[in-house]
């Protein structure tokens, strides 16, 4: 099968070696994506004796699924400059490259993320006109999920670069989301919503967001409780401040569970609350379980690369699967280098530049 939709399927490549498990979780996560989706087929590249170990028990995903073997993996633990001068014939990068071929329409791996990106901008290169790709994650909210980014790409950036992400949180908010033609509000994070707070950096992209067109609304300047307020559609910041706002969350979310299930097992009167519970509890976990939100998207390139964590298990592997394919049905790769081309032409953009 080849071509990016072959009979109206989306084809999506799979690096089946990556993240901590490897085939054991990889391969349930596609039986649960490709279960009355038959609109899906993936490539799945690794080691085939040990997909098959796993594939054999999913009879629906063997028939919407084809191996490109390869025993050549990068490790965990690799260095990304090392990993990208060994990547050739990787379960890695030959996924990416299905990509670059027009085989596949999105690429998902949970290997290492430094190695995906190096290999990622090097096959798929980045879209025209953007000058740095950038990592956004889809994060749970009080009123609506908020899109953000950048969570680690780029830990320096300029004011131009923050506009660019704007532009590309935009985009890729209105495919995820399903948005259609409405333009989703951008915030940018910073210390304060006053006009004079922040650095030169984020102050200047404010200036430009507030007097350019692209696919977006400048809503202002954001803080950090915004981000589980669900205050705007897509939060711009640089690598550092997002990756640091990512983790924190990440570690308030295992500090409030720890809690809760002490609270409820601490005796045995806690227990039965916690039956009575059940339901009440079930729909919390629900609504705050990371792994629905799992995948981080490496916007800006030639084609869609999704990095899932490293630790995920079977559900957690799927939401970004789901994630590549609803992009992949957006097209939300072909719209980014006219939206951007639309940015830089515009006489306020080239002004504020300047």
């Amino acid at each position: 099968m080849s071509g990016q939709e072959n009979n109206n399927k989306i084809i999506i490549a799979i690096d089946a070696m990556g993240g901590d498990f490897g085939p054991v979780e990889i391969i349930p996560a596609l039986d649960l994506v490709c279960h009355g989706r038959p609109d899906i087929f993936f490539l799945i590249f690794g080691d085939q004796t040990k997909i098959n170990t796993y594939l054999s028990k999913c009879p629906v995903l063997k028939n919407c699924s084809e191996i490109r073997h390869t025993d050549k993996i990068v490790q965990n633990d690799e260095k990304p400059s090392a990993a990208l001068r060994n990547s050739k014939g990787t379960s890695m990068r030959l996924a990416i490259e299905a990509v670059k071929s027009g085989e596949a329409a999105a690429v998902v791996s949970a290997g290492n993320t430094g190695a995906l990106m190096a290999m990622a901008k090097m096959v798929l290169k980045t879209a025209p006109g953007v000058h740095r790709p950038a990592i956004a994650s889809v994060m749970p909210g009080l009123e609506k999920d908020t899109v953000m980014l950048d969570l680690g790409a780029n830990l320096l950036v300029d004011s131009e670069n923050l506009v660019q992400f704007a532009l590309l949180g935009a985009t890729f908010a209105r495919a995820y989301k399903k948005m259609g033609n409405e333009k989703p509000s951008i915030g940018l994070l910073n210390i304060g919503s006053e006009d004079m707070k922040g650095p030169d950096h984020i102050r200047g992209a404010a200036e430009i967001l507030s007097k350019v067109e692209f696919p977006g609304t400048y809503y202002g300047f954001v803080e950090g409780d915004d981000i589980t307020k669900g205050t705007v559609d897509v939060i711009v910041c640089d690598g550092y401040a997002g990756n640091v706002a990512l983790k924190t969350a990440e570690g308030v979310g295992k500090y409030i569970k720890h809690h809760i299930n002490d609270a409820f097992t601490s005796n045995p009167f806690a227990m039965l609350g916690a039956l009575f519970a059940y339901f009440s509890l079930r729909k919390l976990k629900r609504q705050t379980d990371p792994r629905l939100y799992n995948g981080g998207v490496f916007l800006g390139l030639n084609g869609i690369c999704i990095k899932s964590h490293g630790g995920a298990d079977a559900l957690s592997f799927s939401s970004a699967v789901i994630k590549a394919v609803r992009l992949a049905r957006a097209g939300y790769v072909e719209h980014i280098a006219q939206d951007i081309s639309d940015l830089t032409s515009q006489e306020t953009f080239l002004s504020s530049d300047s």
